[in-house]
């Protein structure tokens, strides 16, 4: 297992260094250069230096690998709050381990619904299966738009080795008038698994059934990873990460 990154720059100092800045957002390339080089730890307490608590959004599905980015919320900034978007079409189970990780990290959870009637039309033409893209628009998609517009920065926990879009991410990215946060970004897989492990956070219990990773009912199978996402499609995003950034295309 490969050590977590040294810190090479004063902790002290960055805080400082935000402050200059007076309540503007810096440029993605500063704000890489100066997070880019520290732990996920230290990634997400600084943050707080640039950005208010309100200016930062926190989204989970409460899926597979939720609670550690959770876990590492409840320790660094336990009143931040997070965002949950309710699609309708959880599995049991996920909405199950979403109240154990709820109670357990006393979280503030808000959760995020749909419009009701499209809902309701996804549902009765089943376009999970005909218009997937445009399901997970309906549902995902579209009901974080004006959640977004209220904040000013999007702290994810997305990680480079879950696919391939990931991989090409940096710490921080431009989603339209919107920064990304990656602070997981760079975190190797055997880390994450002893993380996880050491720390004795919950597994989400489709786990121990063969699901890697947990979505909609209707667009999850069983499988390795992210393989039994929108299997057979070709579809490996909902929307919510790629699509949007300046440099990204796909």
């Amino acid at each position: 297992m490969k050590k977590e990154k040294q810190i090479v720059q004063n902790p002290l100092v960055e805080p400082a260094k935000a402050l200059q800045f007076d309540g503007q957002v810096p440029d993605v390339d500063h704000l890489n250069e100066v997070f880019t080089p520290l732990q996920y730890r230290e990634r997400i307490h600084l943050l707080y230096a640039y950005f208010k608590e309100r200016e930062v959004l926190v989204t989970s599905s409460f899926g597979a690998n939720a609670a550690f980015l959770l876990f590492l919320l409840h320790q660094l900034r336990p009143t931040q709050r997070v965002h949950f978007i309710d699609t309708t079409y959880h599995f049991r189970e996920t909405l199950e381990y979403k109240r154990e990780l709820t109670e357990r990290f006393n979280l503030t959870v808000v959760d995020v619904l749909p419009d009701l009637q499209q809902n309701a039309l996804t549902a009765e033409e089943q376009w999970w299966s005909a218009h997937p893209r445009l399901c997970c628009t309906i549902n995902k998609v579209a009901p974080l738009e004006p959640v977004k517009a209220r904040h000013r920065v999007w702290l994810s926990g997305l990680m480079a080795y879950q696919t391939p879009f990931r991989a090409g991410l940096r710490v921080f990215e431009k989603q339209g008038e919107m920064l990304k946060f990656h602070p997981l970004i760079d975190l190797e897989e055997a880390e994450f698994l002893y993380q996880f492990s050491a720390n004795e956070l919950p597994r989400h219990p489709l786990e121990r059934l063969g699901y890697g990773s947990i979505g909609c009912t209707h667009c999850t199978e069983q499988g390795e990873g992210r393989e039994g996402r929108w299997k057979g499609s070709g579809k490996t995003e909902c929307g919510l990460h790629p699509g949007y950034f300046d440099r990204k295309t796909t």
